[in-house]
């Protein structure tokens, strides 16, 4: 299957260095596992209406790419411009079609749980010595799990159909044939999709 161009969604403030070592890791050891699709979505007037700053990312930020990794971090969730990067990444468009969306936690959450969205190739490559699966089906649960989670990945993890995988730094990391396949998940279940975008987007920092 050929490279991925892949979103990356993080605090740049907190997490740069993170974001940094994945990209590096990828292009220094030729995995070419993703093409990094990147950019600093910049300043973006938080008074136009949400459906301006969707058609903006979307379009311009990440166009063309097709699967966005979210690193969460102790400060993602408090970031408009991470949400506003999920609901685009999440939005079917008419220029450029809804994304995967793969989230990764870092060290600095403490999260040691996980989801494998994608089924028993996931769950057998990443995590093969789990043998007793469970659901989670309140979102108290879910945020007792992942105390640092966004709202709308939450929102999305309650949602039958909408396929989204949480895997830690250490996991993914462990082995470069580990996070091409999960990239490889995400990009093929993407057009199937369900995601839930009731929530508005955030309009400030907390």
């Amino acid at each position: 299957m050929p490279k991925h161009k892949v979103f990356i969604s993080y605090h740049h403030a907190g997490d740069q260095g993170y974001k940094k070592s994945l990209i590096k890791w990828n292009e220094d050891n030729n995995y070419d596992i993703f093409i990094d699709a990147s950019v600093d979505t910049g300043d973006i007037d938080e008074n136009l209406p949400d459906e301006a700053i969707r058609q903006k990312i979307r379009d311009e930020y990440l166009r063309d790419s097709s699967v966005t990794i979210l690193l969460v971090g102790t400060e993602t969730k408090k970031r408009k411009h991470v949400d506003w990067e999920i609901y685009s990444s999440m939005y079917d468009g008419q220029v450029n079609k809804k994304s995967g969306v793969l989230v990764i936690n870092l060290p600095s959450t403490g999260c040691t749980t996980y989801m494998a969205a994608h089924g028993d190739e996931e769950k057998a490559a990443l995590y093969p010595n789990n043998t007793s699966w469970i659901s989670v089906t309140t979102r108290a649960e879910y945020e007792s799990r992942y105390p640092h989670m966004p709202a709308r990945i939450i929102d999305n993890l309650l949602r039958t159909g909408a396929k989204v995988s949480v895997a830690n730094w250490e996991t993914i990391t462990a082995s470069p044939d580990k996070l091409k396949l999960v990239v490889d998940l995400t990009f093929n279940d993407r057009g199937g999709c369900d995601y839930d975008l009731t929530a508005p987007m955030r309009r400030s920092n907390s």
